[in-house]
């Protein structure tokens, strides 16, 4: 008898807010709704940036050809430096808008560097993926620390309390209940 209820209640029970509320995750996930930024989407840049310098295409050529793998907020201003470096602007003059993003502020210097030394840029460049890489492998490091310790809070104030209902509070009745017998 309980099983033809729950067979019952089963057949009657609407299936399709469950299946959509099962789905929904997946399809956020899908259609690209708007999730953490991929800290190693600049490190992947700065080598393929490295690469196509070291296959021996001009910088603004090269920046460009690297742009739509850009994240959005660095995309900006290494537009700028393309369009900049496209038209024959002065190399470090060009790199002065790559300077004002923190993103891009390194790849900049070393640009400026390259442009009044004449050094490749490739190898800079190739070093400030490395160097990018490290930061970001650094930063997820001390966020699954810091994640670590504050899992920790939750967990001594629902432990603490059975500790001490199930640990010292009897001991502390025991101890007390002999105290006022012998008294």
């Amino acid at each position: 008898m309980i099983f033809l209820l729950f067979a019952l209640a089963l057949a009657c029970y609407p299936r399709r807010p469950v299946i959509d509320r099962l789905r929904a995750p997946r399809a956020r996930r899908v259609r690209g709704g708007a999730g953490p930024p991929d800290p190693l989407a600049l490190p992947a840049t700065w080598d393929l940036l490295a690469a196509v310098l070291t296959a021996g295409l001009p910088v603004a050529t090269a920046v460009r050809a690297v742009l739509p793998g850009v994240p959005p907020a660095p995309a900006e201003p290494l537009r700028r430096v393309a369009d900049l470096l496209g038209f024959g602007a002065d190399p470090v003059e060009a790199w002065a808008p790559a300077l004002a993003d923190p993103a891009t502020a390194s790849l900049a210097r070393a640009a400026r560097r390259s442009a009044r030394s004449g050094a490749a840029l490739a190898s800079a460049v190739k070093d400030l993926a490395g160097t990018a890489r490290v930061e970001a492998d650094n930063r997820s490091e001390a966020r699954a620390q810091r994640a670590a310790v504050l899992v920790a809070g939750p967990l001594a104030l629902c432990f603490l309390p059975a500790f001490l209902c199930l640990g010292v509070a009897p001991v502390v009745i025991g101890l007390a209940r002999d105290v006022a017998t012998h008294w």
